[in-house]
């Protein structure tokens, strides 16, 4: 996947005062989105923007563009 966490999301989360229970227990996120970051896999925008919220940051800030090589086969 050529985009990927430049963090790691989870930790500047609990860093700022949000730990996974405190998301859960606010509704901020649901388990399934936290799985997601925790696997490096993308989430949704609104997810992107509650993130960015939270952390005061942009996306650019959470994400990064990586050229994968070209597949030789």
């Amino acid at each position: 996947m050529p985009i990927k966490y430049k963090i790691d999301v989870i930790a500047a989360l609990k860093e700022a005062g949000y730990n996974t229970t405190r998301i859960r227990k606010e509704k901020i996120m649901g388990e399934a989105m936290l799985q997601k970051i925790r696997s490096g896999q993308m989430v949704s925008w609104a997810t992107l923007e509650t993130i960015c919220e939270l952390l005061n940051c942009q996306p650019g800030d959470l994400l990064e563009y990586i050229k994968e090589a070209p597949d030789n086969r």
